[in-house]
């Protein structure tokens, strides 16, 4: 009898461990459980990462709503130009300032559905990290800001200007847009606009102006005072030298012209405010 219990226990204890079923035969049950939580943990996770996705649909719709419309945008621009007393609109944005301006400002311009997500998504990830400002502005949302918040700063001014610049570019072509922006835009120095700004500086229609000349235009929109050529052309020259390097790396420029650009001193290439260059058209 004992022999029988003993064979009966070690046929129970062989049953409780092995299976004959296909997958307990290759796989561990320890691995098989830990596959299912791992499997639950990716459901959760979709579900959360759909609902937080549709909840941002639903909130930017919002938001276009509650946002005014920007068929009145040449209107603005043409308001501003007149405080200015500059003329609306300007010459067309010549292809050599356009270029660099899209280089170094907003790359994918001619892509971009009026706000490029990959740079918000770097944004936020900086400010989730503690990180500085990571820039990340388009063309669309700069022209918004100088339209319709001049004067305003902060996260409800940056959330209407994301709004408005989907607008801008559902509204108008990529060509009205960079008229509108070279329009209204501050080149330092007193010079509202680019057609201005390329007399004053340099004495030559936006239409005559060379690489180098359109490189550092474009590098003073970011921040014009303090790029000003005339009162600091050291900082001016290097905008420019980093326009023309952008200008080489989105494959414009080879890097044997964007030298030889660089080769022209910069006294050369500004000069006297408002002197010259009255006929900009």
């Amino acid at each position: 009898m004992r022999k029988r219990a003993s064979a009966s226990g070690r046929a129970a204890r062989a049953s409780t461990t092995f299976s004959l079923a296909p997958d307990d035969l290759f796989r561990p049950r320890g691995r098989r459980r830990l596959g299912s939580k791992l499997a639950r943990w990716v459901r959760r996770a979709v579900a959360v990462v759909a609902a937080l996705g549709i909840l941002a649909l639903i909130n930017f719709v919002a938001l276009l709503l509650l946002t005014p419309s920007v068929g009145n945008a040449r209107h603005l621009a043409r308001a501003q130009d007149l405080a200015h007393h500059a003329v609306y609109p300007g010459p067309p944005v010549p292809h050599r300032f356009g270029t660099s301006l899209v280089a170094t400002e907003d790359h994918r311009f001619y892509a971009e559905p009026g706000i490029d997500p990959l740079a918000i998504g770097r944004v936020a990830l900086a400010k989730l990290s503690g990180g500085g400002d990571q820039g990340g502005a388009t063309l669309y949302q700069q022209l918004a800001k100088l339209l319709y918040t001049p004067v305003r700063s902060g996260v409800r001014a940056k959330v209407e200007q994301v709004a408005l610049a989907v607008k801008l570019d559902m509204t108008y072509s990529k060509t009205q847009i960079l008229q509108m922006y070279a329009s209204v835009a501050y080149f330092g120095h007193g010079f509202y606009g680019l057609a201005a700004a390329s007399c004053g500086y340099f004495g030559e229609a936006p239409a005559q102006l060379s690489w180098a000349q359109a490189a550092m235009l474009a590098g003073l929109v970011q921040a014009p005072s303090a790029d000003d050529p005339l009162a600091h052309p050291a900082m001016a020259r290097a905008r420019e030298v980093h326009v023309l390097d952008r200008l080489v790396a989105t494959h414009t420029l080879t890097g044997a012209a964007a030298t030889a650009a660089l080769g022209q001193p910069l006294l050369r290439l500004v000069g006297k405010a408002g002197k010259g260059c009255m006929t900009l058209r």
